[in-house]
């Protein structure tokens, strides 16, 4: 799930560029692109300082966040006197301190609001460009209109697109639903855009898809932050409501694909509405989400190398974090809970004051009250109480290598539910070498997903069309 990635490089800020000029230095040396990589908990941002130099002899820098989508944010002043440089960031609550050891390589150190991370930059012989040759590129074989729908509970308007087959209609449909965090139509995530890639495969093949930004994003109104999946759910029966008077589809032929926390989006869409024709649930949640979280900590952490005492440690912490959360209503009494409790937790442990005030800063920067609801929702929630209530046909996929949402524990979870209720119209398949974005993958890692190329399994989006044909 991707709302429990903290990310540490903050791209919404833009600083005017400032300059600061060195005397007598050649500055010729460090200009042009750098790239390094921000640890960013579980995943690793790439980042590309671009050096230059204006009026002579001042140095001006910009950063691009290719994993982020963000390009060309200016930062300053920059201070350069032969050996080191210094690069300040403001608005971002940050700065960037290195020495230049040759012409390819700079060693030093981003600290970001109270944290440090090595950074390291090696010099580009070009501009950094991302390799995406799933990304689809016109002229398409389908149409394409931006499309808007209302959600009536909420009384929002949502935006996105829907991609209709040449030829005769009507056709099948199908919604795309994203998982956690707010996202584009897209679902775009580390320079990917599986979602763009998952219609544009679709539509070539005789299937409609509507595609939606998430309330609060892009053109989408309403609030993503306090929203719970039951409120997302609204919006999913609101793209599914329009979509059933469009002349373009065929109304018996709906079905719903949902990715992550859209694979329980979609369920609770399904379990009150038995028009849904079909589900396909991307690494869908079969258990509760404190479940999925516990499980995703131990699998990461295994992974990256932190051993099992360390690991057992930070999951009996969570537990006593998130039961305080479980039981207190009020977001903000939660929080101050919390963060009371954790601090006894590291009075236990014999902290130093100094690690003590760090660890702190961070847990209350986790613990927005704003954000407690979702959270609570979704730490409570048994998917299977709505997968019981699912009547339609069901395709859950998982991929062998993820570490976010573990196949051997969701997939027979989803079936369970399905089948204990009756629904056998189920197929569930474990796909291997694949990780949590159905990437081909080597440990299954959230710091591989920007660095692979491929945006998503040619083999799963076959798979996908298939079944739906198919049925």
């Amino acid at each position: 799930m991707k709302k429990i990635i903290a990310l540490t490089i903050m791209v919404t800020s833009i600083l005017l560029s400032q300059t600061l000029t060195a005397t007598n230095v050649d500055k010729s040396s460090i200009t042009g692109s750098w790239l390094g990589s921000i640890s960013a908990g579980a995943i690793e941002l790439r980042v590309v300082f671009n050096l230059s130099v204006v009026e002579k002899d001042s140095l001006i820098a910009t950063l691009d966040s290719p994993d982020q989508g963000a390009k060309g944010i200016k930062l300053g002043p920059v201070t350069f006197n032969g050996e080191t440089i210094k690069i300040s960031a403001g608005a971002m609550l940050a700065e960037y301190n290195g020495t230049l050891v040759n012409d390819t390589l700079i060693e030093g150190i981003w600290k970001q609001a109270g944290k440090s991370s090595v950074l390291n930059l090696k010099k580009l012989k070009a501009q950094f460009a991302l390799n995406r040759p799933q990304e689809p590129k016109p002229p398409f074989p389908y149409s394409a209109e931006d499309v808007t729908f209302t959600n009536s509970i909420f009384k929002i308007s949502l935006a996105g697109t829907l991609t209709v087959p040449s030829g005769k209609g009507p056709f099948p449909a199908v919604i795309l639903i994203t998982g956690s965090g707010a996202q584009n139509r897209n679902e775009e995530l580390m320079g990917h855009k599986p979602f763009m890639v998952i219609a544009d495969y679709l539509s070539r093949n005789g299937i409609a898809v509507l595609r939606y930004d998430d309330r609060g994003v892009g053109k989408s109104q309403g609030n993503y932050a306090s929203a719970t999946s039951a409120d997302l759910a609204t919006d999913a029966k609101a793209a599914f409501d329009y979509l059933k008077n469009n002349s373009s589809v065929d109304q018996h032929s709906i079905g719903l694909i949902g990715h992550s926390e859209g694979g329980l989006i979609a369920p609770i869409v399904a379990a009150s509405d038995q028009d849904i024709a079909f589900i396909v649930s991307l690494a869908g949640t079969g258990v509760n989400g404190e479940k999925i979280i516990h499980r995703q900590t131990a699998d990461i952490s295994r992974i990256s190398g932190v051993d099992e005492k360390q690991i057992k440690e930070t999951i009996a912490v969570n537990k006593k974090l998130y039961a305080g959360l479980k039981k207190e209503a009020d977001n903000k009494t939660a929080s101050e809970k919390m963060s009371s409790v954790y601090e006894e937790i590291l009075k236990k442990k014999k902290s130093s004051p100094e690690e003590s005030e760090k660890a702190m800063k961070q847990i209350q920067a986790s613990l927005n009250p704003g954000t407690l609801t979702w959270l609570r929702f979704f730490l409570i929630t048994d998917p299977s109480v709505y997968w019981k209530k699912v009547k339609c046909p069901v395709l859950a996929l998982n991929g062998e290598n993820d570490l976010q949402v573990a196949a051997d524990e969701n997939l027979p979870a989803i079936e369970k539910a399905l089948r204990s209720s009756g629904n056998n119209s189920v197929k569930t398949v474990k796909l291997p070498g694949l990780n949590h974005l159905f990437q081909h993958s080597k440990s299954g890692l959230p710091a591989e997903y920007g660095k692979i190329d491929e945006t998503f399994s040619p083999e799963v989006l076959r798979i996908i069309a298939d079944w739906i044909s198919g049925l």
